[in-house]
């Protein structure tokens, strides 16, 4: 059975997502079968200012998002028509949403093939709403800000970064990239031949320290690498440093 734990607040701090003062309401689609798990969780994201959109199916969340696209999508795993991870490759064929994996199940094949189906990031449940809130500050922050200190365009094997457009190249056809595939990218083109750790890569992403989970990086570099590598199975590019993390080798 899904359940939510609200926590009740210490304070009463309301900054927008992005951080600072709100400038205008975030939307959020809320894909969730159990309905008492959809009226907290929907409670506690309005009562953070956000706007919150229902969905009790797969399919209604489908038809929702194409209706009324938001600016976030937060999805159950288990859904009673099709899975929520069908559901993320449906969104992520058609948009680069963000979208956040809200789930009961802890196992790490299936929070690994929810970050592979597209998910950008995932919570388990009991739900704490300020943890949420914060992921989803984060990655709202980190699709929407400009980066300060963008990466240099390059080109290492036959992949051209332009960060100006914010257009990653293959044999000179753009890949279709998420947010976070992009930033990941761009922040390896940064630094060319250096290790990075899971942690720096959480840290610089991701946007938090001590709420990441290394599955997140290493689900994402395999779903680069699928685009990127000649052969994602013996990657020349993106290679994994064991037990230090990964390196960009340009040719």
């Amino acid at each position: 059975m899904a359940i939510l734990c609200v926590l009740g607040d210490e304070d009463d701090e309301r900054a927008g997502p992005a951080g600072g003062r709100r400038v205008s309401v975030v939307s959020l689609l809320l894909v969730e079968d159990e309905p008492e798990v959809r009226f907290a969780l929907r409670l506690a994201l309005e009562d953070e200012g956000y706007r919150v959109t229902e969905a009790g199916t797969a399919g209604e969340g489908v038809r929702s998002f194409q209706r009324d696209p938001v600016d976030l999508v937060l999805v159950d795993l288990r859904l009673p028509d099709f899975s929520g991870l069908d559901l993320c490759r449906r969104l992520r064929a058609e948009s680069i949403v963000p979208i956040i994996i809200v789930t009961a199940q802890t196992d790490t094949h299936d929070l690994v093939a929810g970050l592979e189906a597209g998910a950008d990031d995932y919570v388990t449940k009991p739900v704490n709403p300020k943890a949420l809130n914060a992921r989803i500050r984060a990655l709202l922050r980190r699709v929407a800000l400009h980066d300060e200190n963008p990466a240099h365009s390059m080109t290492f094997g036959d992949v051209e970064v332009r960060d100006v457009q914010g257009v990653v190249l293959k044999a000179g056809e753009p890949l279709s990239l998420t947010k976070t595939e992009f930033k990941l990218i761009c922040e390896f083109a940064t630094h060319p031949n250096q290790v990075l750790s899971r942690e720096q890569l959480l840290e610089r992403v991701w946007g938090y320290e001590f709420l990441g989970d290394s599955r997140l990086v290493d689900a994402h570099i395999r779903r680069i690498r699928t685009k990127i590598e000649p052969d994602p199975a013996q990657p020349t590019l993106i290679v994994t440093v064991r037990g230090l993390g990964y390196r960009l080798q340009p040719s």
